[in-house]
């Protein structure tokens, strides 16, 4: 018994010419068909019991992409037959040609005459939103290749019937944006091929608003025409290229474009210099998909192109055996292509025909309902080729991870993964996206002309196009800005500005006039006067102290109180010059005189250098001291007539209005203070600079303690230059260039470097030497008192001595000592002059022998 496969029986459906047969001579073969059937029992049992699922897909079959289409649904159909006992899928396909109108009137056909049960494909919105409609009026339900720029509100209730294999275009521009914020592209060209329905004005719209997000702009909008319309695209291509060697950047951004036309842009791009060093290309995923499949010519041409793709799972087990099977395939259907190497279309193609199966297996035998088989396929939830498949609202979820390829030589590298969330990485770890994410691309990458560092993105001004340098119409400092007008110059407002970072500092200055400081007590200037009462005070009691500890055992002490006094304080004068001859004959002397030694060499140290800097350099005393002094003596004051130093000294300084004069130019300052007609001239720092540099021996200036702001370089906003400049102006301010150029242009140090202003008081003050000081009194202090006890213990011991031999009661021992005491005093007081014996008598106490007091050395 001959059987008859149900693959036979598919193959005759799909069959074009067999359709056409069976609807011209269906009646004639009629007959003949029922009596086959009769006689094998079996092959009728299996049809019947299988469920035959139709399924149309529109492609454009003369693209790359249709071709992956076509060959991925066709191996999807056949792996599924293969596997599946009871369901059955039979595919029709039609070619669109990409035309919108093509596609709805095919689309038409099968639903009506096909009676198909599934459309697939439609490669472009426009296509898809046709056929949708005619997917909701019949309640087919339409899979898209395709995907709006953004996703319309209420798509799912418009379109309900219409399943998106395809993420709209948010997640591409929003990885574009961040790759021109990067690296800090402030401006940027945009190109784009024109569709008929507007398309590309919906997406242009949304980069310009991303870009607006990091600080950037699209500088010109350039569209293309359809390359279809075109007779000579070589020649319209050259001519709209033109527009963009007249913009300043150099950052250009293919937003959609088909093959045929990018081939031909790159081309001409490439002979007018726009493919070179400091440029850079991003193109959109539709032509990164094909990278594989142009010609070397076409990608020798594109050398340092970024492209972005969607990342698809290479790696997997399903994968290779697809890979294997389309590989075959498609080189027999297709030997003229180059690569048959699968790309993202194929993986989509072939994912699209699962989501059909996954409702199919769920609803079984009963897929009779269309709004229960579209329910299924949108909870279809699945790891595919291309990626997970899930669906929220009828569009694909979550967000695709997206994949930065670099043009390099005759093929491309990838180098970086981007998402949404967590933006580039190296690797597909995102869980750990604190340790993998980049706020830039990883790379390496390597940009046109073969550039290994990242391009800076616009082009210099050349005689072409010069730069336009807006300048102040008066400024009262020529060194700064000298203008010389043009009778045929027009002048323009910019309303919206970028500064770079200052190269100068500012601040408000306050100059003032100034006399040379002359004085004939100029050498007590080195100390202030608290500084000389303590150097005095310190004398005086190292002085009393080198007395006590050196007038009993020093024979150059004899004589009366008054030349004891005299030959101390000459000792301890003398010490300061190192000049004492006098022998020591005590040790707490000698400890005294080594602290007061040391103490003595830091002052003369002090006092010799600070003397001999104010006896060489010139000083300037100021005639006015302060701000408050000005306002309280309501002085008139003056200042250069900018409406922010005014607004300054009047808000924040509370000078009065009637109080301040408006100076011009530079010279015009000083003739306003010889005249008196101001007391004092506030300036901004690098103004002062000037200034004073050409009047230093005149006027002296105060140092802000508040500053502002700075002086820097005024650009137009969003111009890249900006940057540039900032970059330069922090590298010249690091290598010290930025100091030694202020030095030459703005001070003048070989006339002024002998003056100084003296706005400040140059003489030492006491905190400096202080801790010496405390040393000095606590050494002398220290040394009276050892002294003072030592002689205290050793009269003691011998008042002891004569008491044991004599008996004596307690309160005669208590009186003895007190006067012992006493005996003491007047005796080391008048052992000198006298010459008085060792011994004393007082009225009502038994007479007693004492020794002289011994000097503390002797212990």
């Amino acid at each position: 018994m001959v059987r008859v496969q149900p693959s036979t029986l598919e193959a005759m459906a799909s069959s074009p010419s067999i359709a056409h047969s069976k609807h011209s001579n269906v009646s004639h073969f009629l007959p003949a068909i029922i009596f086959l059937f009769s006689f094998f029992p079996f092959a009728v049992e299996s049809i019947n019991n299988e469920t035959l699922v139709s399924i149309a897909a529109i492609l454009n079959l003369s693209s790359r992409a249709g071709k992956e289409h076509k060959l991925a649904i066709q191996l999807a159909v056949r792996n599924y037959n293969n596997t599946s006992k009871y369901h059955k899928l039979s595919l029709h396909f039609r070619d669109s040609r990409g035309m919108a109108l093509t596609a709805i009137s095919i689309a038409e056909e099968m639903i009506k005459i096909k009676k198909v049960q599934v459309i697939i494909g439609m490669q472009s919105w426009q296509e898809a939103v046709l056929v949708a409609e005619l997917g909701n009026q019949a309640q087919v339900p339409v899979i898209s290749f395709a995907a709006p720029v953004t996703t319309p509100t209420f798509s799912s209730f418009r379109w309900p019937f219409l399943v998106l294999m395809a993420n709209n275009q948010t997640s591409f521009v929003k990885c574009v944006a961040d790759v021109v914020h990067a690296y800090n592209w402030q401006r940027v060209s945009v190109i784009y091929e024109e569709d008929a329905y507007g398309n590309d004005y919906g997406m242009l719209a949304i980069l310009s608003e991303a870009l607006q997000n990091v600080g950037s702009q699209i500088e010109l909008s350039l569209p293309l025409p359809p390359y279809s319309s075109l007779s000579h695209p070589d020649g319209v291509v050259q001519v709209e290229l033109l527009k963009l060697l007249n913009t300043q950047s150099r950052v250009f951004i293919v937003l959609q474009s088909s093959l045929p036309m990018v081939t031909c842009l790159f081309a001409e791009a490439k002979k007018m210099g726009l493919v070179d060093r400091e440029t850079a290309w991003i193109v959109p995923e539709s032509i990164t998909y094909m990278l594989d499949s142009v010609s070397d010519s076409v990608i020798s041409s594109m050398e340092g192109v970024l492209g972005i793709k969607t990342y698809s799972l290479p790696n997997s087990t399903g994968y290779q055996s697809f890979q294997v099977q389309f590989r075959k395939s498609f080189r027999k259907e297709y030997p003229e292509e180059d690569n048959p190497r699968p790309g993202f279309y194929a993986l989509q193609a072939y994912d699209s025909i699962r989501v059909v199966t996954w409702a199919i297996e769920a609803l079984r035998n009963d897929i009779s309902s269309p709004k229960i088989f579209l329910k299924e396929m949108l909870l279809a939830n699945f790891l595919g080729l291309s990626g997970k498949i899930k669906f929220e609202h009828g569009q694909t979820f979550p967000s695709p991870i997206l994949r930065i390829v670099n043009v390099i030589g005759k093929g491309y590298k990838e180098i970086d993964f981007w998402t949404e969330q967590y933006g580039f990485s190296k690797t597909l770890s995102f869980e750990l996206a604190g340790q993998n994410a980049a706020e830039g691309l990883v790379g390496p990458v390597i940009w046109p002309g073969n550039l290994m560092r990242p391009p800076k993105g616009w082009s210099m001004p050349t005689r072409a196009k010069p730069m336009k340098i807006g300048v102040p119409r008066k400024t009262p400092f020529d060194k700064f800005v000298k203008v010389e007008y043009n009778e045929n110059s027009n002048q323009t407002r910019m309303q919206y500005v970028d500064f770079t970072l200052p190269y100068a500092e500012s601040g408000l200055s306050m100059i003032v006039p100034a006399k040379f400081e002359g004085t004939a007590l100029i050498f007590m200037r080195p100390f202030t006067w608290e500084m000389w009462m303590v150097i005095v005070s310190v004398l005086i009691y190292t002085m009393l102290t080198v007395w006590y500890l050196e007038r009993n055992s020093n024979p150059e002490f004899n004589g009366p109180l008054k030349t004891q006094i005299n030959i101390a304080l000459w000792f301890t004068i003398f010490a300061l010059f190192f000049a004492h001859r006098e022998k020591i004959y005590s040790n707490l002397t000698r400890m005294v005189i080594v602290v007061w030694l040391f103490l003595s060499l830091i002052l003369t140290s002090s006092y010799t250098a600070n003397l001999s800097s104010m006896l060489t350099v010139q000083q300037l005393q100021p005639k006015v001291k302060n701000i408050e002094s000005l306002k309280w003596s309501n002085s008139k004051i003056g200042f250069s007539g900018d409406p922010f130093v005014r607004k300054y000294l009047e808000n924040m300084l509370h000078f009065k209005s009637q109080n301040m004069i408006k100076v011009s130019r530079e010279y015009n300052y000083t003739e306003e203070f010889k005249s008196k007609r101001i007391a004092a001239a506030f300036m901004e720092i690098p103004y002062q600079k000037v200034f004073i540099s050409k009047n230093c021996r005149g006027y002296s200036a105060f140092t802000p303690t508040n500053r502002f702001g700075g002086l820097g370089f005024m650009f137009q906003k969003g111009s890249p230059i900006t940057r540039d400049f900032s970059k330069a102006i922090l590298q010249l301010s690091e290598n010290g260039e930025l100091k030694s150029l202020e030095d030459k242009w703005l001070n003048n140090p070989d006339e002024c470097s002998t003056n100084i202003t003296a706005n400040a008081n140059g003489s030492l003050k006491i905190q400096s030497l202080w801790v010496l000081f405390v040393v000095s009194v606590f050494t002398s202090t220290f040394c009276v008192i050892t002294s003072m006890a030592l002689s205290m213990e050793k009269n003691e011991q011998q008042q002891e001595a004569f008491e044991e031999n004599h008996g004596c009661s307690a309160i005669e021992i208590v009186w003895k000592k007190v006067l012992t005491l006493v005996n003491y005093i007047y005796y080391a007081e008048s052992s000198n002059e006298s010459q008085a014996p060792n011994s004393a008598h007082i009225e009502g106490v038994e007479e007693f022998s004492l020794p002289p007091p011994e000097s503390s050395s002797s212990a």
